[in-house]
């Protein structure tokens, strides 16, 4: 229960141009507990996306999609066959790619033909796996580990920002530090100018025990001489 709790979290979506095999992984993804949008053009998976590149030649165009959706729920995974009128599946896997914003969403390529020249060219653009159809239960389990991976990622970025900003924090708290070893230096100050007056203070009585007066005044001469008066 636990394990099919936290798979529905995942969020899948699902294109292809054909209706029976957009039902077909429509339906295993369900079996494997996760959330499903299907679409059935490239296009319009950029729609969902929030990449409207097709709005000038089709801007009455609305995404084909599953009564369960929901706009607000964050896409962790797309799974797009390759032949496909108009965008293909690998020009939508560049066009997530190249986007800022989703360029670390999965992306998965379905094709019914087996060309090696196709697979290789989708894994080195980004493709994290090549299905052929019709696409198995065994494939659909391989889809968790990648969506794991990105949401594991996507959970330490905002991490690492917080200890970029640490150092700075760490140098503000450091200044009261400094303030206070400041105020300690000012304290002392009072109580050197107190011992000074009792070193005053010595010093005449020390006067006064040899006879001489702290109190005489003296007047001087031109000629240098120094006369002490009673």
């Amino acid at each position: 229960m636990v394990m099919a709790a936290a798979e529905s979290q995942f969020h899948v979506l699902a294109v292809d141009d054909s209706l029976i095999d957009r039902k077909l992984i429509e339906r295993l993804l369900k079996t494997s507990s996760y959330q499903v949008t299907t679409v059935d053009s490239g296009s319009k998976a950029l729609e969902f996306l929030g990449l409207h590149e097709d709005e000038q030649t089709n801007p009455n165009h609305l995404p084909s999609i599953s009564p369960n959706h929901n706009q607000e729920i964050e896409v962790n995974l797309v799974i797009t066959d390759y032949c496909m009128p108009g965008m293909t599946g690998y020009d939508l896997l560049k066009k997530i790619k190249e986007s800022s914003s989703l360029k670390n969403i999965p992306v998965v390529i379905m094709s019914s033909e087996n060309v090696p020249s196709r697979i290789s060219k989708c894994l080195e653009e980004g493709a994290e796996e090549f299905f052929l159809k019709p696409v198995r239960l065994s494939d659909v389990n391989k889809l968790k580990p990648h969506m794991m991976k990105t949401k594991c990622r996507n959970h330490l970025e905002p991490k690492k920002q917080e200890d970029q900003e640490r150092p700075e924090d760490s140098m503000s708290k450091s200044s009261p530090e400094t303030s206070i070893g400041e105020t300690s230096e000012l304290k002392s100050q009072p109580l050197q100018q107190q011992q000074q007056p009792q070193l005053n203070s010595n010093n005449k009585r020390k006067v006064a025990e040899e006879g001489l007066s702290p109190d005489r005044t003296r007047s001087r001469y031109s000629n240098g001489l120094t006369m002490v008066s009673n």
